[in-house]
């Protein structure tokens, strides 16, 4: 049985693998050895930069005491019960529900909430969600996930230079061993393989996250609670970054990418309900009663009642769910 460590170890190095087998088929061994070095200095890059990248990606905005006081007080209150330093606090503007823990370390975390998030949750529901994302932040996750992430996005990127240039020969004549019918296949494989790699990463780590967040929160039927509200949430509302960069959608607490069919198969999120009945059974074991701490609501207007520049706080009861 692989422990934890490990297993992370060799899913990472299998995208490494895939990252040079990319490299291979746009020049031979020199594409191969020069692919090992852009891989390892992604793997470089992602640890250091990483969160800083998916951050930037989602235009999150770091918020405070001063500017959102409630939010960054209940992540203070939930890292202190995690026995964590308190994580810094970033708001996304979307009105998709969401959030997504990011960074190298626990001293060196990140937790990012939705607008959207803010706007349909209890306190209670939130405190869940983010006590799921201090488990991954407490269990190291998050830095196995960014970086997962780093590498699937130059995976999809290099398999598209390859479409272009599989064909190409070196100076001494040697063209790709696969020709332009590998290069096509590769376009197609090479992300959906990076895809399957990232889906043996998050799958296991999101029922330990929810584990730790119902035992953080205290409430695992205020997570199951939220679990249903953000599913329902990210179907009817697209997150227009995450589109753009499928590649860290297994960061977030749902699936936030739209559609279903082979898109749903290949999902880096166990299916919603599955989680909700093993927090149910979580609720049950801690002598809490299996219906809903609060029963779950709509996902929300499809259009923003205030302003995306304000974020929920105690001083804007009338503007979300905290109060």
């Amino acid at each position: 049985m692989m422990t934890g460590h490990f297993r992370t170890l060799v899913l990472i190095s299998a995208l490494m693998g895939l990252f040079m087998a990319v490299g291979y088929l746009i020049g031979g061994e020199g594409g191969m050895l020069i692919a090992f070095l852009l891989a390892a200095g992604t793997n470089l890059f992602a640890y250091w930069n990483g969160d800083k990248l998916v951050l930037s990606m989602y235009g999150a905005r770091e918020v405070d005491d001063s500017t959102a006081p409630e939010l960054v007080g209940v992540v203070r209150e939930l890292a202190g019960r995690a026995g964590l330093p308190t994580p810094r606090v970033y708001v996304i503007d979307t009105e998709q529900p969401n959030a997504f823990a990011t960074g190298r370390s626990p001293e060196h975390a990140a937790v990012a909430a939705t607008t959207g998030i803010l706007r349909i949750l209890t306190r209670d529901e939130l405190a869940g969600v983010l006590g799921h994302e201090l488990t991954h932040v407490r269990n190291r996750d998050s830095m196995t996930m960014t970086i997962a992430a780093t590498i699937a996005g130059a995976v999809g990127m290099l398999a598209h230079f390859a479409f272009f240039f599989g064909g190409a020969r070196d100076e001494e004549g040697r063209g790709s061993p696969f020709g332009a019918v590998g290069a096509v296949a590769m376009i197609i494989l090479a992300p959906l393989a990076a895809t399957l790699v990232q889906l043996a990463i998050s799958r296991g780590r999101e029922f330990e996250a929810d584990r730790g967040g119902a035992e953080i929160s205290g409430n695992p039927l205020g997570l199951a609670s939220a679990l249903a509200k953000l599913e329902a949430g990210a179907q009817a509302l697209p997150n227009l970054q995450a589109e753009q960069h499928p590649a860290t959608a297994h960061l977030f607490i749902v699936n936030p990418l739209s559609g279903g069919g082979m898109q749903s198969l290949f999902s880096t999120h166990p299916s919603t309900e599955q989680r909700i009945e093993r927090l149910r059974e979580i609720a049950a074991a801690m002598g809490q009663s299996r219906g809903w701490a609060s029963a779950p609501a709509a996902a929300g207007p499809r259009h923003p009642s205030h302003s995306s520049g304000s974020v929920p706080s105690a001083g804007s009861r009338r503007a979300g769910p905290w109060g």
